[in-house]
């Protein structure tokens, strides 16, 4: 008879149990006055009053809003990645 351990979960290189985690993607889209940078971060500021957990950002798309021949407004489509809360 093989003997079983039902101790700790097993651990990963950097010594964090492997514990499997469940992740969603959400759309976002934000706008600054500044840049496409502010952008990002304004719309990454403003996910997180009510989304928790969140990994990453992929900037999905870019755009300007142009007025009398100058850029007057950058916007980002962003897909953020959050992890589910048990």
């Amino acid at each position: 008879m093989i003997p079983v351990s039902y101790g700790a979960p097993p651990c990963n290189k950097k010594g964090r149990a492997n514990i499997m985690s469940i992740a969603k993607v959400t759309e976002i889209s934000a706008s600054s006055p500044t840049g496409f940078e502010d952008a990002i971060s304004k719309g990454v500021q403003r996910a997180s009053k009510t989304i928790h957990g969140m990994r990453s950002a992929w900037v999905n798309e870019q755009s300007v809003v142009i007025d009398n021949e100058r850029v007057t407004e950058w916007r980002v489509n962003l897909k953020v990645t959050f992890v589910i809360d048990d």
